[in-house]
């Protein structure tokens, strides 16, 4: 028999929004869709969203900076979690991306360790330490 290995579960890399566009908007956008310009509309809101990013890149920059935001994905172990607790430590958790809390961490562990936790973008963790950690959200 061959050896079974169990896999970490994938991360989404994007999550879905919901946007409501006037008619006039949508209609123009399938105009640019229908003649080649975006293979669909997601493909046009991706770029137009992408766009703005861009111009305003040097202001997201000194944001980034000034808030002391981790950039990406950022992932905590419960390891972590357990070397912060040892050192008599809490963490204060700031990310502009992804964080991640482990799905083994419990969520008493996260709660005698984590202060704080601000994070724009999305959060993934186990609905229980969600739970834990909610008057710790900002």
């Amino acid at each position: 028999m061959g050896k079974v290995h169990e896999l970490r579960p994938r991360l989404p890399d994007s999550e879905k929004i919901t946007i409501n566009l006037g008619y006039v908007d949508l209609g123009q956008i399938d105009l640019l869709v229908r003649e080649g310009f975006y293979s669909n509309r997601t493909d046009f809101i991706r770029t137009a969203i992408r766009n703005q990013l861009d111009r305003q890149n040097d202001a997201v920059r000194q944001s980034v900076a000034r808030h002391e935001l981790d950039l990406g994905l950022r992932h905590y172990t419960r390891a972590d979690l357990e070397t912060a607790e040892a050192a008599g430590e809490m963490l204060h958790i700031q990310v502009l991306g992804l964080a991640v809390i482990a799905p083994d961490v419990p969520p008493d562990l996260a709660r005698r360790t984590i202060a704080s936790l601000h994070v724009l973008g999305a959060l993934s963790a186990s609905p229980a330490v969600k739970a834990a950690l909610a008057d710790r959200l900002r």
